[in-house]
């Protein structure tokens, strides 16, 4: 009943007006962002950081989720219109949604992505407030050790989910995990890997860090990727493009066409992947929408334009997002990149994510679990009023828009810390990050080397000096070999029998 007080209590904050104000802020950002190619909801939090100085904790913290689920929704947009996914978590939106587009029904795709993502968003919110409490209790019985195998689990499923090669995100987490170590030591508060630099004693910020992965290094890879080429503008675009606010009103047709059962099917799908540390809304998309294509009565509309398509990757990947804040906020491990993020302004904000927070300040999370859950019956609504703008974004001049992301970028970096240092770190790291990114290393395992480096080291230590230094407490306590085993069980279903099915090939 205390629990259910709280989130009632969450649902009463984001009513008032101010706090309201920030969350449709929060989403349209979020949208507008994703659905620029390029742009992500990830970069709209890394930007807007800054400003959450300014903000109260409760404010900061439902601008953000607005803009998560902003994000993972505003992809769509481009996607289906242009065929260009505005966020990798559309891949498969656009894979389908462009096909209805070219045939002069971009309309009824739109309206499907946006009802699908509706869907998906609230029950994963709902997930999110009744599940969140009840893993937190559990997690108050994982002990020092068992939070060392923890993070060591989420490092190993974010290097083994890189697509590309393990091998890259094993350096790529190395790279975090040794960036993270500049500094005082946590341990014994001595300076360390400064390199005879007295500069590096204070460290790397980690608002510097984020910028520089996420908003410096994405500036260089639109600016090189677009050079030479001829900016699209509204006129390029198909005529179809053009519709009026009437053609995005739902339609009762549109729900029956998938049903009651597959929304949830989908939506369940992304939220327990969201829960796996480094699955992400890409990964959401397809699996529903693989699991969607098995099942399906209508399997010969796939690859050919299928509503049904539409919903599975959409309704996922915004399921998702409610699934990647479990283990943000319960073990301070995120899901996702965004998450990642979002872990970063709570801890900007004096927050520690885990058990003790999800029991003692729950009514702190609630609303921002309540604001993931009004921003995806947001959707919708925006797209009836705002879904012929929508097409207009991608006639935005790059030159203007990624000369104005540099200078917020720049100057976020130093008022967060009023640091030269760190604008000038948040630089370097930018430019590092994408040398890294044209390579295929994944940021999202170097951000959560970096944010994680810390406790993994803390949690060693003190689990070795339980025994005086001997290793033999991680395969005796309980929680411990649980966390070791997951390892070994997604080791053998993610490495060993993928190998195993190319070699048949």
């Amino acid at each position: 009943m205390e629990q259910f007080l709280h989130v009632v209590g969450g649902f009463q904050t984001i009513a008032e007006p101010a706090v309201f104000g920030y969350l449709v802020a929060g989403f349209l950002i979020g949208t507008i962002f994703a659905a620029i190619p390029g742009l992500t909801g990830t970069l709209a939090i890394a930007l807007i950081l800054p400003i959450t100085y300014s903000m109260d904790v409760t404010s900061s913290l439902v601008m953000c989720s607005a803009i998560f689920m902003g994000g993972q929704y505003g992809g769509s947009i481009t996607a289906i219109t242009v065929n260009i996914p505005g966020a990798p978590c559309a891949v498969m939106t656009a894979y389908e949604g462009n096909i209805l587009m070219r045939r002069g029904d971009g309309a009824r795709a739109l309206r499907s992505a946006a009802l699908a993502s509706m869907m998906g968003g609230v029950v994963g919110a709902i997930l999110l407030m009744g599940l969140a409490p009840v893993m937190a209790q559990a997690a108050l019985y994982v002990q020092t050790p068992g939070k060392f195998s923890l993070i060591l689990f989420a490092f190993f499923v974010i290097i083994i989910s890189n697509d590309q090669s393990i091998s890259k995100g094993i350096v790529a987490t190395l790279l975090g995990l040794m960036v993270a170590t500049i500094g005082i030591d946590v341990a014994s508060s001595k300076a360390r890997q400064i390199f005879g630099f007295p500069t590096l004693v204070e460290g790397i910020d980690l608002m510097a860090v984020i910028i520089g992965a996420f908003a410096i290094s994405e500036l260089f890879v639109q600016v090189t990727a677009n050079s030479g080429k001829k900016h699209d503008t509204l006129e390029s675009l198909p005529e179809k493009v053009r519709w009026s606010w009437r053609d995005f009103m739902p339609r009762g047709a549109d729900y029956g066409l998938i049903g009651t059962y597959r929304y949830i099917k989908f939506a369940m799908i992304g939220y327990f992947v969201g829960v796996l540390p480094g699955a992400g809304g890409s990964s959401a998309a397809f699996v529903s929408y693989a699991e969607a294509k098995r099942s399906s009565s209508r399997p010969e509309e796939y690859n050919d334009g299928s509503i049904e398509g539409i919903a599975a990757a959409e309704g996922a990947n915004n399921a998702m997002c409610g699934g990647s804040l479990v283990p943000m906020l319960t073990f301070g491990i995120p899901g996702d990149t965004t998450s990642a993020v979002i872990l970063g302004v709570l801890i900007i904000n004096g927050l520690q994510p885990g058990p003790q927070m999800m029991t003692e300040q729950f009514s702190v999370v609630t609303p921002m679990m309540a604001a993931l859950l009004v921003a995806a019956l947001l959707i919708p609504i925006t797209l009836l009023f705002l879904g012929p703008w929508y097409m207009r974004l991608v006639s935005i001049n790059k030159a203007v828009l990624f000369s104005g992301i540099a200078v917020i970028a720049m100057v976020g970096a130093y008022v967060s810390t009023f640091s030269v240092f760190q604008m000038g770190a948040a630089l370097v790291v930018g430019i590092c990050a994408y040398f890294m990114q044209r390579s295929g290393y994944p940021m999202v395992s170097f951000l959560l080397g970096f944010i994680l480096g810390p406790d993994l080291e803390v949690y060693m230590r003190r689990s070795l000096a339980i025994t005086d230094g001997s290793p033999s407490i991680f395969f005796t306590s309980p929680d411990s070999l649980f966390f070791l085993g997951l390892i070994v069980v997604f080791f053998y279903f993610m490495v060993v029998r993928t190998w195993a099915s190319r070699k048949r090939i």
